[in-house]
């Protein structure tokens, strides 16, 4: 019997505030180090910022960087930080298909300083400077520097738009269609447009005080979440590929999948119906049961309604074998399209190294049936489900496994 192609991930590239490699990022993980401060464009509001990113030194000089807003900028980071020591010949870049999440430029103030009664003043606008706003360009660009021309696709599914992403890429490699593909996202909401959307939409923390404290994911003293920003890309590939180039193996892909709520434009279905939906889909694609399940990354974003409808359906899924439950955005806010990657990235490495962080000021839990991980602590861990439910009820969710090389000899046997 011929074996199913499995999906290897075999690079990643992670821009974030907690770091912007491996090493980086687990260390600030077991050392609490953050980026948590006050908007500069208001001080009720925390954020949580990526320190110091220069984007020329992931790509070099480049003429096309002017049309990246900052978001953009940071998929274009991650991705070809993710290429880098992947050692992929240029005929296999060409054949490299590239899946990203991308959101719109919310920095209008930023970009188009002068509007008046609806017009604008364009003596000081660059040609092309539609470019900044359009989701594709990022796309565009990292085509450009690493000559990818395979498969693509530009997702635009809020919250869920990277785990998105990700998942069409995975299932393109293990139905056939590519044996190479770079997925991920990136995203900055932390302009003074995008605050005000957000304070407008009630869904910020705004309680000033002590920065650190104020992401509080599934605590019942939460108050809306914190925005982050930041980038990650990974490089996944067909095992067999991946093995006949020696590539390093950092992991699996062995499930998605998606839904719809059909409920609310910005609330999510209080029964959560659409995410276990999304979630059973992704269990059945990996030919998983829940119990397979020993860590979740949850949405986790600390708005009232997301916590308590996630807390439930978490509740429902896994009663009597619950995996440990954790919370990203406690260490690095709501990196809104791009979240779903950059939470992957972090699994994945906590996954390597048998690590499994905090849910930061967790002190009065909303559920007291779910292990919440509450002290960082060495725990092995095999498989992990990441899941993200975004505005409009778009719901994804994926399953990455630890590799294990004598598993895959046993099952290319059969």
């Amino acid at each position: 019997m011929s074996s199913v192609r499995r999906v290897a991930i075999t690079g990643l590239g992670a821009i974030s505030s907690l770091g912007n490699s491996a090493g980086q990022i687990l260390d600030s993980l077991r050392t609490g180090r953050i980026t948590f401060a006050a908007s500069p464009f208001d001080s009720r509001v925390i954020t949580s910022p990526v320190r110091d990113f220069e984007l020329g030194s992931f790509t070099g000089s480049f003429k096309e960087r002017r049309y990246l807003n900052r978001g953009a900028q940071f998929a274009v980071a991650a991705a070809m930080s993710a290429l880098r020591g992947a050692s992929l010949r240029s005929e296999e870049m060409a054949e490299t298909g590239l899946f990203l999440g991308a959101g719109p430029n919310m920095d209008v103030g930023g970009e188009i300083p002068e509007i008046r009664q609806g017009e604008i003043r364009h003596d000081a606008l660059m040609a092309l400077w539609i470019l900044r706003f359009l989701p594709n360009t990022a796309a565009s660009v990292i085509s450009i520097l690493a000559g990818l021309q395979g498969d693509n696709f530009t997702v635009t599914s809020a919250c869920s738009s990277s785990l998105q992403a990700i998942g069409e890429a995975f299932h393109k490699i293990r139905d056939g269609y590519l044996d190479l593909a770079l997925a991920g996202g990136g995203d900055s909401r932390l302009t003074h447009g995008a605050v005000l959307a957000y304070r407008k939409a009630r869904a910020l923390y705004e309680g000033g005080g002590n920065p650190g404290e104020a992401s509080r994911p599934f605590d019942n003293g939460r108050r809306g979440f914190v925005p982050g920003e930041g980038g990650a890309c990974l490089l996944l590939e067909e095992l067999e590929h991946a093995r006949s180039r020696g590539a390093d193996i950092l992991g699996e892909v062995c499930g998605f999948g998606a839904s719809l709520d059909g409920y609310n434009v910005t609330a999510p279905d209080p029964e959560g119906r659409g995410g276990q939906k999304a979630l059973e889909k992704a269990l059945a694609d990996g030919g998983l049961v829940p119990a397979d399940v020993e860590a979740v990354s949850t949405h986790g974003t600390a708005t009232l309604l997301n916590d308590r409808m996630e807390a439930a359906l978490l509740e429902r899924v896994y009663a009597g074998a619950f995996p440990r439950i954790l919370a990203f955005k406690s260490w690095i806010g709501h990196l809104s399209t791009a979240c779903g990657a950059m939470e992957t990235a972090l699994s994945l490495i906590c996954m390597r190294n048998s690590y499994l962080p905090e849910i930061r000021n967790l002190h009065d839990p909303c559920s007291p049936a779910l292990p919440f991980v509450r002290k960082g602590a060495a725990c092995p861990t095999s498989l992990w489900a990441i899941q993200n439910f975004g505005f409009g009820g778009q719901n994804a969710v994926l399953m990455v496994k630890r590799y294990l090389p004598e598993e895959g000899t046993r099952r290319n046997e059969t």
